[in-house]
């Protein structure tokens, strides 16, 4: 038969549950011109509300967001977890630190949102994600929808740079955070980068007040929660109080059992919660 009476690919029946459980649950992985760079993402979901998920240091949405990319409401949300340049499948280029590379991830995600064609979408930001979603959230306050932090800083204090040459050495990481991590970019990559990570992050302590952000807090209109772990080794609460304090309207919520990864720990809790918070 000629090829254009074969039916399209996607015309399987539907089973009696709707489009959704064929399609909906599924996670494509694609790269995208952004910049000059090709930046990977993941997305998954069908729902109007789009969601950007922000990693952390040397984090990737495959190795930060796993439980956020499975379980979230994929009829409510449209999910799209980034690997920032450098980061990721998002290489090259590799990663550097200038000291402006914090406004150049904000910028980078904005930018892959709306060359995915979202006019708006919220921000869920993870330790140095978190701060990339406090500086877009500032800057491009017409886009941003609803912002979620948690493990995140305003400013690098002494005593966080203490805490930051804490891991500068890999191979003192725990096995288990470790491996993924090493799998994903081998080992000098992954030693070399968080290495001039602890550099580049450090050098904020030598501003006034060790700003990072700060001065763009009062600039954020968008509704914000703020989540904290009490057992944060990473972060001190300082930092999340800080944010609360300057954000105007914004909520904190503490979990006293979370840890600086509690996305993954408490998955169902901290997924419950956003979502709420997101509805």
């Amino acid at each position: 038969a000629p090829l254009q009476l074969q039916p399209p690919a996607r015309a399987a029946p539907l089973t009696p549950r709707g489009p959704a459980a064929c399609y909906g649950t599924s996670i494509t992985s694609a790269k995208i011109q952004v910049n000059g760079v090709h930046l990977h993402y993941q997305q998954t979901g069908e729902g109007s509300h789009a969601v950007l998920l922000l990693p952390g240091m040397l984090g990737s949405g495959q190795t930060d967001f796993g439980p956020q990319l499975k379980s979230m409401n994929k009829q409510l949300f449209t999910v799209v977890a980034w690997d920032p340049r450098g980061y990721g499948k998002s290489i090259p280029p590799s990663r550097d630190f200038p000291p402006d590379f914090f406004e150049r991830d904000a910028k980078d995600a904005v930018d892959l949102m709306q060359a995915l064609k979202f006019k708006k979408f919220s921000l869920l930001g993870w330790s140095d994600g978190g701060i990339t979603a406090l500086i877009a959230a500032a800057k491009y306050p017409n886009l941003i929808h609803k912002l979620v932090v948690w493990g995140a800083n305003a400013s690098v204090t002494q005593e966080d740079v203490r805490i930051y040459n804490g891991i500068r050495d890999v191979s003192k990481w725990s096995e288990k955070v470790k491996k993924p991590l090493e799998e994903l970019y081998g080992h000098k990559y992954f030693a070399e980068t968080c290495e001039a990570w602890v550099d580049g992050i450090s050098r904020f302590a030598e501003n006034s007040d060790g700003n990072i952000c700060q001065q763009l807090l009062p600039d954020i209109k968008c509704p914000t929660f703020i989540i904290h772990g009490e057992k944060d080794p990473l972060v001190p609460q300082a930092h999340a109080e800080y944010i609360h304090k300057h954000i105007k309207g914004s909520r904190l919520l503490l979990m006293p059992e979370g840890k600086h990864n509690l996305h993954l720990r408490f998955a169902k809790d901290f997924n419950r919660e956003v979502e709420n918070f997101l509805r």
